[in-house]
């Protein structure tokens, strides 16, 4: 049965996971780049990937349904 598959991947990787984490603490791109050694750039590009992986326009709806699908605790 394919929905009962233990070995599911992650809706997040461990580093979109860490800028979200960041995100809800209310740090901007800047912080969570030095926080995380990475540049501006790199988290833009994951706060996006997740964006689409949701389907959502907005960093906010993004962790509203991150929040939802129990991925995030706020």
């Amino acid at each position: 049965m394919k929905g009962n598959d233990q070995s599911a991947k992650p809706l997040l990787t461990n580093r979109e996971r860490e800028v979200f984490e960041l995100l809800v603490q209310d740090k901007t791109t800047k912080e969570i780049a030095g926080l995380l050694f990475i540049s501006e750039k790199t988290v833009r590009n994951h706060i996006s990937n997740v964006m689409q992986k949701l389907g959502v326009k907005g960093r906010s709806q993004a962790v509203v349904e991150l929040v939802r699908l129990g991925e995030l605790t706020i």
